[in-house]
């Protein structure tokens, strides 16, 4: 994965960078091919190096960035192929139309959206379950089709592995990261002008297994300016480490076990290690540290199946991460329960609008928001990390 340096980052959170120059970046990184397991049962380090290295300057941390996503990637992703050999995109009304070649093989995909009457846009992997201001257009991403999420054996389906083989390693969520990454290159090609979407402004949402995906397309994809995860539990805002507590105490919760076992979410690389996260030397709070400094609202419930004590653990880490980078309001985490899986608490909308607000429409701040009535004790998690670097602030 290959990361726009902090310094062009904090310039403006909806900063938009051509995929091909992002890639072209990663040489200012030395990442290792291969992370050694570890024995770690608080969540690992953010502002340590595998090699024991501390990050101390704001270079340090777009090339720790680089290296949480090689071991995400390592360990339970998949590999996150590069841009494609070409790709072309046209336009009829509001239906884009992508033709893509990787090697010899090649896909034509198409891409419907409305426009709203800004020039901002929200990409809706599966669909959209949360309110989205008439101002924002929305586009329909189809997941299923990209990567299929049928059942376990469902992987290696979809035009993303028509494209890169049967056999490639990556999960479902990380081949939606790839497809969303060539919607964005479509947009990029054809410009403003014609398809009346910036795409400087782009956010993505989803919920439920495609709370996962929304998730992981943010984290994988540095220009997506505001990432939406709705319900995500285990596989997105829960931490592994967290869960398996929880599993532990006799919680009625998705584990890494389990969630192997449901579907193709997730790199067959995963089935391996998913008894003995302990060992694994990442968590999911490195998705919100991949996602910062950009926006970032995680909604949750409080269904036990979702983990609501992982989920509020692991995004408090995740939120410690931001505050430290001097960017605490940029990333929101509410958990507000008491309704269905999906259905948007209304009570909740201020808050959302907040970061859509900032981070698509350029106007007003966030509410920096931190709602949860889940009592955890973070010293249970974080206790083990280095003093935050006082070197590094992206504000």
């Amino acid at each position: 994965m290959r990361f726009i340096t902090s310094a062009l980052l904090v310039a403006t959170p909806a900063l938009a960078i051509p995929a091909a120059e992002i890639f072209s970046r990663q040489g200012t990184c030395a990442t290792s091919s291969n992370y050694a397991a570890v024995n770690e049962k608080q969540l690992p380090d953010p502002w340590k190096f595998a090699d024991g290295k501390p990050v101390a300057t704001a270079a340090d941390w777009t090339c720790r960035q680089a290296e949480m996503s090689k071991m995400l990637q390592q360990y339970e992703l998949g590999d996150l192929p590069g841009p494609p050999d070409s790709l072309t995109a046209t336009l009829s009304g509001t239906t884009l139309t992508l033709n893509i070649k990787v090697g010899s093989n090649s896909k034509t995909v198409a891409v419907t959206f409305s426009k709203g009457s800004s020039q901002a846009a929200i990409i809706g992997v599966g669909g959209i379950s949360i309110p989205v201001p008439s101002s924002v257009g929305k586009i329909n991403f189809g997941n299923d089709a990209c990567a299929a999420q049928q059942n376990s054996g469902s992987h290696g389906s979809g035009w993303f592995f028509d494209l890169h083989g049967k056999s490639h390693s990556a999960g479902a969520t990380t081949a939606w990261a790839w497809c969303v990454g060539r919607i964005i290159d479509g947009l990029e090609q054809l410009g403003v002008e014609k398809t009346g979407i910036d795409p400087k402004k782009l956010g993505v949402t989803g919920c439920s297994r495609n709370g996962k995906g929304a998730f992981m397309v943010g984290a994988l994809n540095p220009r997506i300016a505001l990432t939406i995860p709705q319900e995500s539990g285990s596989g997105g805002a829960a931490c592994w480490r967290i869960s398996d507590s929880e599993k532990s105490k006799g919680k009625n919760i998705q584990t890494a076990s389990q969630i192997v076992g449901e579907n193709a979410w997730f790199s067959p690389k995963f089935n391996s290690v998913t008894g003995k996260t302990s060992t694994i030397p990442e968590d999911h709070h490195f998705l919100a540290a991949l996602v910062a400094p950009r926006g970032l609202f995680v909604i949750e419930n409080d269904i036990d199946w979702l983990g609501p004590v992982s989920t509020t653990a692991c995004m408090k880490a995740g939120r410690q991460i931001y505050k430290a980078l001097g960017v605490g309001p940029n990333m929101g985490f509410s958990l507000v329960g008491g309704h269905s899986h999906c259905q948007f608490p209304s009570g909740t909308t201020e808050n959302l609008n907040s970061y859509i607000n900032t981070f698509l429409l350029g106007q007003g701040k966030t509410n920096d928001v931190e709602t949860s009535k889940t009592t955890v004790n973070m010293a249970d998690w974080t206790s083990n990390w280095s003093a935050a670097p006082t070197g590094i602030k992206l504000a």
